[in-house]
């Protein structure tokens, strides 16, 4: 009897790690959900900040068209989250960064290696404002022992040791890619003390969105997001990030208080966000990074008091579908 409970127990065990390996490997292999949609597609890897949330990973945007992917952002999480999401990652380009805040690019690495399995067949270009090159010297380094375990064990020939190593490039306030359809523009935005904080604006078969990064709301966002089919904004609910503040002062943590307390002048607040749709033409006003992230319907409610009609309130997997040459704006 003790037998046949010990063989019935590895039969599980054995069919949990085959199930296991298949839904590892058909995120990485299978055919992208993508791949008979013409348009853009948008897909919600990382909504929340520093501040932690349950189920949301950190600022993380895919930006996928049947021949491009694009990555803005990689903050801590995010990179299980596009690869839980079926995001072809064989297909990935580059990671536009729009500064160098740690819950910005903290997953870098992980997007990287995952990118590599998948059979990413260039090296990942890092992209973004001055200083990137620092931050992949020094991801290269960090990393340089695992990439040589990795090789050793899985062979050149399936990891090629080139295409682990990643690239950056520098940019400035310019059109940055402008191939097979797909244009992007950087363009700075405020972010105080970091200067320059980028943000994206990506075109594609008649269809755009704009990426704000950490920003307050600019004439030039406003400018750029003039037209654009989505906005994605970040936001804080400054009446949430005060109450937690006076919570922590109350309660003797002063250090917390101060940093919430700083943090309340270089973020769009929700209130803020309704010069952009009046002055802006926006089809879908969307906000991410969310500071803090609501947990429950009570934050919820009020991260949406004040905010413009229609304007919604992103999830980490959420997708939004811009079918080319269109008016159509699918959210899932």
């Amino acid at each position: 009897m003790k037998d046949k409970i010990f063989m019935m127990l590895l039969g599980i065990i054995g069919t949990s790690g085959l199930l296991f390996y298949s839904v590892v490997a058909g995120a990485q292999t299978a055919p992208s959900p993508n791949a008979n949609f013409d348009g853009l597609k948008i897909t919600l890897c990382g909504t929340s900040s520093p501040l932690p949330a349950p189920g949301r990973a950190q600022a993380c945007v895919a930006v996928e068209t049947p021949d491009h992917l694009y990555i803005v952002d990689a903050g801590s999480g995010s990179a299980a989250t596009a690869q839980l999401s079926g995001i072809p990652l064989d297909k990935l380009r580059g990671i536009l960064l729009t500064h160098y805040h740690s819950d910005h690019i903290s997953d870098i690495g992980d997007f990287n290696l995952n990118s590599w399995v998948a059979g990413r067949p260039a090296p990942l270009q890092i992209i973004g404002p001055e200083g990137v090159e620092r931050i992949v010297e020094g991801l290269n380094i960090t990393y340089e022992l695992d990439r040589g375990y990795r090789v050793a064990h899985h062979g050149a020939e399936l990891l090629n040791p080139e295409l682990g190593v990643l690239h950056s490039r520098t940019i400035g306030e310019e059109v940055i890619v402008d191939e097979d359809g797909l244009r992007i523009t950087a363009f700075k935005v405020s972010h105080p003390p970091i200067e320059p904080a980028y943000g994206y604006r990506l075109d594609y078969g008649g269809r755009s969105v704009v990426i704000s990064g950490d920003s307050l709301v600019t004439d030039k966002i406003v400018a750029l997001s003039d037209g654009a089919d989505v906005v994605l904004h970040d936001a804080m609910a400054l009446q949430l990030v005060q109450g937690i503040e006076a919570m922590s002062r109350g309660a003797g943590n002063t250090r917390l208080a101060t940093v919430l307390h700083d943090i309340q002048d270089y973020h769009a607040t929700t209130a803020n966000l309704v010069r952009l749709v009046a002055e802006a033409e926006v089809g879908q006003l969307a906000l991410y990074h969310l500071v803090p992230a609501p947990r429950n319907a009570m934050a919820i409610a009020a991260f949406k008091g004040g905010l413009p009609d229609g304007a919604i309130i992103t999830e980490d997997g959420m997708v939004i579908s811009l079918p080319a040459n269109s008016k159509e704006i699918m959210v899932d």
